[in-house]
């Protein structure tokens, strides 16, 4: 894929959040997106057509992030009041509070098959969650970490984690087994790479790491952005041939995966870049800012 192939194009701005936007994901298809933010809702657009179709309320602090069951019918979320939500998407409804976090929740993700959500928070620890029981307890907490897990990423057996203790690490739910991989810096984002076989650590000295994740080698680093003292976000595009993440100067940056070079670069917001998504088949990107607008990208 060449460079001239990248989402460097704005093709709609989405506005509707009042204040700073904390995460914008793209659905399973890429059809729809959600967001999140400082104003205590979660947001559901069509990215490709600039339409906002769904507000849902029900948070008492900001939502930082939120994810959507692949079949589209549940969503999920997270914030400053200390829960997770668990939503259904046509009727906008709140099916269950789960209610355990001793602090700020940072992160959630459902599991392949919908049936567990799993959270990352600000006291240590991931905490998985039962979506069809009416248990309101965690069916599993590890607190192994030793400050506040940022990030979270579910493969089929296995719970990932990225924490402020500077740590990436791998539950085998299995097994029963803990790998760690010490990056020595504080870890604010991690996510997977299409084909599973790596992890992109977003680390707080404005460096991504590359993991392989069988070895723990640590393949590539990608520099030139600026991430001191936001969470922000990272991914790889589609096609696992680029590295994209914003930058707190409102710049969002692409790197070729394997020599690590820039080879695009643009001002996309006026504020902080919190958060990218990669559309799952089309060269298609959406960002999310503090400046309260998320913007979709296409070539």
């Amino acid at each position: 894929m060449s460079v001239s192939e990248l989402p460097t194009k704005e093709a709609n701005v989405l506005k509707g959040h009042e204040g700073g936007v904390l995460a914008a994901r793209f659905n399973s298809d890429g059809n729809y997106c959600l967001s999140c933010g400082k104003d205590r809702t979660i947001r559901l657009w069509n990215p490709h057509r600039g339409i906002h179709i769904k507000t849902y309320k029900s948070h008492g602090r900001e939502v930082r992030d939120v994810h959507v069951t692949p079949d589209n019918s549940k969503l999920c979320s997270c914030g400053g009041d200390r829960q997770v939500f668990y939503w259904d998407v046509s009727t906008g409804r709140v099916i269950r509070k789960f209610r355990g976090h001793d602090g700020e929740v940072n992160a959630v993700k459902f599991n392949e098959s919908a049936s567990v959500v799993v959270s990352a928070g600000y006291d240590q620890s991931l905490r998985a969650w039962d979506c069809r029981s009416h248990s309101t307890e965690p069916i599993q907490i590890i607190d192994t970490f030793s400050d506040s897990v940022m990030s979270v990423c579910l493969t089929k057996s296995e719970i990932i984690g990225g924490s402020v203790d500077g740590t990436v690490r791998t539950f085998d739910m299995r097994i029963g087994r803990e790998i760690s991989d010490n990056l020595g810096q504080p870890v604010n984002c991690i996510s997977m790479s299409n084909d599973a076989n790596c992890v992109l650590a977003s680390c707080l000295d404005s460096t991504l790491r590359l993991l392989d994740r069988s070895s723990g080698e640590l393949l590539q680093e990608y520099k030139g952005h600026t991430c001191k003292s936001y969470k922000l976000d990272c991914c790889l595009t589609n096609t696992d041939a680029h590295v994209t993440g914003g930058s707190e100067d409102g710049y969002i940056y692409f790197w070729d995966l394997v020599d690590a070079s820039v080879v695009s670069k643009f001002r996309a917001h006026s504020s902080v870049v919190t958060s990218v998504s990669y559309h799952p088949k089309d060269e298609c990107m959406i960002t999310a800012s503090v400046d309260g607008t998320i913007r979709v990208w296409k070539t």
